[in-house]
């Protein structure tokens, strides 16, 4: 029955919808509480996972099967995006740059630039995206984000496939 559930659009949807938010407080928590600074490319990341969480929160809502076609085609774009510019980031990682920071640091952005220019910057990031800060089981936080990325991928399409099997049978 659970695995039923998993297929169907509705369902997926809201899974969909609350993974994404889930690893967002996860990526808020490691911020916040353990201080870990976002580079660029994480808060690029952040934005992949709150569109895909949008287009799951949508597709929920909405519960029509055109809706969901689209919002999956969307949802499967934003994904690929988000793991290319994951997968960048742990390349990124795995071999730095010599000279090369992504991003500024919150202060100098402040006393540089005037406040309308530095607001925007601010909301950029202002870690190192060639830095790993923290781990879990070996992997950095762009390889997990990757994992995700594919994992949320892998799902969609399933779900699309699964939903033109039955519309083909029908």
């Amino acid at each position: 029955m659970l695995i039923d559930s998993l297929f169907k659009p509705r369902f997926a949807s809201a899974l969909i919808a609350l993974s994404c938010a889930a690893l967002l407080a996860f990526g808020l928590y490691l911020q916040e509480a353990l201080g870990l600074e976002p580079c660029p490319m994480c808060i690029v990341q952040r934005y992949a996972f709150i569109l895909i969480a949008v287009c799951g929160a949508m597709g929920w809502l909405i519960n029509r099967p055109k809706a969901f076609v689209g919002l999956s085609v969307l949802a499967e774009f934003l994904a690929v995006f988000g793991a290319f510019v994951a997968a960048r980031q742990s390349w990124l990682q795995w071999f730095p740059p010599e000279t090369m920071s992504c991003g500024r640091d919150l202060y100098g952005m402040i006393e540089n630039f005037p406040l309308k220019r530095a607001i925007p910057m601010i909301f950029k990031g202002s870690g190192d995206c060639s830095v790993v800060d923290w781990t879990l089981l070996g992997g950095s936080i762009a390889n997990w984000s990757y994992i995700c990325f594919l994992v949320v991928l892998t799902y969609i399409v399933l779900l699309q496939v699964k939903a033109f099997k039955n519309s083909s049978m029908s």
